[in-house]
């Protein structure tokens, strides 16, 4: 849960680094990010943050990661850490953005990309690479989901693509592609969350 809502918001025109995450392992372990603590920036806990990357660990290292709705950049940033060859974050808000590319800075993180749109226009372009894990943690309740796993197979899944999706418990009936296999799945207070993977081999 690190996102923030793919919303304007007038409270965040003049937003200030108010809070912090922190990178649990790696090359970076232990080092305190700012983020803009606001109402619609819902930072990874720790403790969601850990087990999703021990889900990850056999396939994080060099691989070519993208964050849909990178908010704080928790996780992405958590990848870049751990040893991603490239890290792709997408957030909407220009604030959110601004401080992405502030902490991006401060890590010296060359192979980091951040882009300023919504996710759903950025996978709406045609690919230009492949990414091997992808992180889905949108704002809740608006099929933001639904829409971005739609996209992401439009050829932007590399063979055997780890997919990993946060969202709210009491959403159900997600629309899951058949060549996608249910790998974890774990809950957490009112937030579900899932790691898939591609079963496709021919890609």
């Amino acid at each position: 849960m690190h996102k923030t809502r793919n919303q304007s918001s007038k409270g965040l025109q003049k937003a200030k680094a108010t809070g912090s995450i922190r990178i649990i392992a790696g090359k970076h372990r232990g080092r305190k990010l700012p983020v803009l603590m606001s109402d619609g920036l819902r930072p990874t806990t720790d403790r969601v943050k850990e087990t999703v990357f021990n889900w990850l660990m056999p396939y994080i290292n060099q691989s070519n990661c993208l964050d849909c709705f990178a908010g704080a950049g928790s996780l992405g940033f958590e990848a870049l850490s751990r040893g991603a060859k490239q890290v792709t974050l997408i957030e909407l808000d220009k604030n959110a953005a601004r401080q992405l590319k502030q902490n991006k800075t401060l890590l010296h993180a060359d192979n980091v990309d951040i882009h300023q749109t919504s996710a759903l226009s950025f996978l709406a372009t045609p690919p230009t690479t492949k990414f091997d894990v992808i992180f889905i943690d949108p704002p809740f309740r608006k099929g933001l989901a639904e829409q971005s796993i739609e996209l992401l197979e439009n050829n932007w899944l590399a063979s055997n693509a780890l997919i990993y999706i946060e969202m709210e418990n009491e959403n159900d009936q997600l629309s899951i592609p058949d060549s996608w296999s249910l790998l974890k799945e774990k809950s957490a207070g009112q937030v579900s969350y899932r790691l898939y993977q591609k079963n496709d081999s021919t890609d």
